[in-house]
């Protein structure tokens, strides 16, 4: 084809988009075809849930005005700089496509799982395709229109099938809990561009836990996979690398601190966060106490840490987490039998 100059021009002003960096292959618990043919709609068709591709932040104190301390948020903190998603935002989107200094990033977050993930976005951004599978989020890049099962962190149609993307670590916590370890944090605010009444979920409440997410109601979609060592609602802490997946009883951690365990062939020591309630996750073998690790802005630090491996960890409801790994070890209380 001839370039004229006219082409030429609008070539050299187009953005040079591509799909999001792609890790090693990924970890599933079933064949991308599975879950391409499990998928359904979730309702709203592609981009009718709307990302925020130019989110505007305030400050700590100003989001005092309308989050109240036991409200969840999303919150990441990478190269010094912190920032909260909060929950009654999210769940009106999604995705958020930010930059994170100066690193494209996604902050995702499905109401339907309990699920907050980060990802490296590269040139491109994500979107919602308004597809489900197990009742998950499925996004789609807006560079190769390939598609990922938010829990997954995979392709699982498109160019990018049976890859893994590059995740950044969130927390799913307290509104009170994370600017208490991140007094400075930046907070999304509710000037999104959209119309939404960031005062009401649609699907009930994390403060306290009422309508979807009480432990006692019950999924909306169905699942590949069922297991009744949990309630479905219930909130366990996963982790999956290429080794496989276990998901760990989050009482328990708090209960013990720190736990040493060995899963898949591997060597894994998981730290509970107590101002967070969440739980770090190091590969490899190491005799840490609990009385020896001290934690910072950017998480634990501990003696021996350099020689393992971090492993990316979040909460998920247990039914969402058993239908992508039902083959997940499960670090459990004697209680639930797991």
């Amino acid at each position: 084809m001839r370039t004229t100059p006219i082409l030429a021009l609008l070539l050299a002003t187009t953005p040079a988009w591509a799909a999001p960096p792609l890790g090693e292959p990924a970890v599933m618990g079933a064949a991308p075809a599975t879950y391409r043919d499990a998928m359904l709609s979730g309702g709203p068709g592609k981009d009718g849930i709307p990302s925020i591709d130019a989110p505007r932040f305030q400050s700590a104190a100003a989001a005092d005005d309308y989050l109240e301390p036991g409200d969840r948020v999303i919150g990441v903190y990478h190269e010094g700089v912190a920032r909260a998603y909060p929950q009654r935002i999210l769940v009106w989107h999604e995705i958020v496509n930010d930059t994170l200094a100066g690193d494209p990033v996604s902050i995702t977050y499905c109401p339907l799982t309990g699920t907050a993930l980060g990802f490296h976005r590269g040139a491109t951004e994500f979107g919602v395709s308004g597809r489900l599978v197990n009742s998950n989020l499925v996004m789609y890049d807006r560079a190769s229109d390939s598609l990922y099962p938010q829990i997954l962190a995979a392709g699982i149609q498109g160019p990018s099938e049976g890859r893994g993307l590059e995740e950044l670590r969130v927390v799913f916590t307290e509104w009170a809990s994370w600017k208490q370890r991140h007094p400075d944090t930046e907070v999304l605010s509710t000037e999104t561009g959209h119309m939404r009444n960031y005062q009401r979920d649609p699907y009930g409440a994390y403060n306290p836990k009422r309508g979807y997410y009480a432990p006692g109601s019950r999924r909306m979609f169905p699942v590949l996979n069922e297991d009744e060592r949990y309630p479905a609602k219930h909130e366990v802490l996963g982790f999956r690398d290429r080794h496989g997946a276990v998901a760990v009883d989050l009482e328990r951690l708090a209960k013990e601190a720190v736990i040493h365990t060995s899963a898949n062939g591997q060597d894994y020591v998981v730290i509970h966060d107590p101002v967070l309630d969440t739980g770090w996750v190091y590969r490899g073998a190491a005799d840490v106490d609990a009385d020896d690790v001290a934690f910072t802005e950017a998480g634990p630090r501990f003696p021996g840490q350099d020689a393992l491996e971090p492993v990316n960890a979040f909460r998920a409801m247990w039914f969402a987490w058993a239908a992508f790994y039902p083959q997940t070890t499960v670090i459990g209380d004697d209680a639930a039998g797991a």
